[in-house]
């Protein structure tokens, strides 16, 4: 029986995290300095479990490799998106990530092409989205010099804004941002700048500076162009499309069918409550649920007042 398949996943607890991923969602953290949610993940540092249906308990790891039918068969060894929470209670680091070829090369795992829906943000927050050197041997001098003030790029956000971050950008999420993150399944990070914060051992954390200089992008950050389509109870926004990934803004108000575009989506729940419909089956949804419709949900129905972040991957 088509079903879709909700995801029990996994917490991180950060330097930089707080309390918001249990104060906004309900979830139960692990203390006060939880940073990131991976609430869809088969990346091995954090596998999701499938919470329903004939494949209740079994990781999406497991799944995606067992049961590639559900997935469209598709040719990626690797199941290829990561959707994270994070909640950002201090400055995470300055940092910047590989592309597929330096990271295989380097690391072993895939690169990291990301991106940011802001849920919510404190006044005044903003991140670090790209630098102003002009050359490799500027950015270098800049980073060996210090110079961050005049290295990095601030940019002021709020609730609702949407940045893109293809691998090569440096950038840093700010204090009192809490994001749906669509990323490249890889947990692969080069740190730049920390802001000699120190660990709970009193030990700075590792930089990874000759590296991040040599993946680090120079010229302007590539960004995305929003398109916002309405029809009847659904107001369906194009957030960005690549070659990694394609990512929705859904706004149900009522109700609305669907038919399968991709071979399967990611879907987050990040307001309001209704019902997900599929092969007669009625499903509850709130906030902070997180759920894939596999290839074998080819119609299905939403119906309430729902705001989702949506995803599939590109072949």
């Amino acid at each position: 029986m088509a079903e879709p398949l909700f995801l029990n996943s996994q917490m991180h607890e950060k330097i930089w995290g707080g309390t918001q991923l249990r104060d906004v969602f309900g979830y139960e953290i692990p203390s006060d300095k939880t940073g990131e949610y991976w609430a869809i993940s088969a990346h091995p540092n954090g596998v999701s479990r499938v919470a329903n249906g004939r494949f209740q308990g079994l990781g999406l790891d497991r799944l995606y490799r067992e049961q590639k039918d559900l997935f469209g068969n598709p040719d990626s060894p690797v199941f290829p998106l990561l959707t994270k929470i994070l909640d950002a209670n201090d400055w995470l680091s300055v940092q910047v990530h590989p592309d597929d070829r330096y990271a295989l090369e380097h690391e072993g795992e895939l690169g990291k092409t990301e991106c940011w829906y802001v849920l919510e943000a404190e006044e005044g927050a903003e991140i670090i989205y790209g630098h102003e050197a002009q050359s490799k041997e500027e950015l270098a001098q800049m980073i060996e010099a210090g110079d961050w003030e005049h290295l990095l790029t601030r940019v002021p956000v709020k609730a609702g804004d949407f940045f893109y971050v293809p691998s090569g950008t440096m950038h840093a999420i700010g204090k009192g941002i809490l994001i749906l993150e669509t990323q490249q399944s890889s947990d692969t990070t080069y740190r730049v700048y920390d802001f000699d914060r120190k660990d709970d051992q009193g030990n700075l954390r590792e930089l990874h500076l000759q590296k991040s200089i040599d993946v680090l992008n120079i010229g302007k950050t590539a960004h995305s162009t929003p398109a916002k389509l309405v029809v009847e109870n659904l107001a369906s926004t194009l957030l960005v499309s690549n070659e990694f990934f394609t990512v929705y803004k859904w706004q149900i108000l009522g109700r609305e069918s669907f038919a399968r575009v991709a071979p399967y989506l990611l879907c987050s729940v990040v307001g309001g409550q209704g019902l997900l419909e599929v092969e007669g089956q009625v499903y509850k949804l709130k906030k902070g649920d997180h759920f894939i419709l596999p290839y074998d949900v080819a119609h299905w129905a939403f119906e309430g007042e729902l705001e989702m972040i949506v995803s599939h991957p590109h072949s």
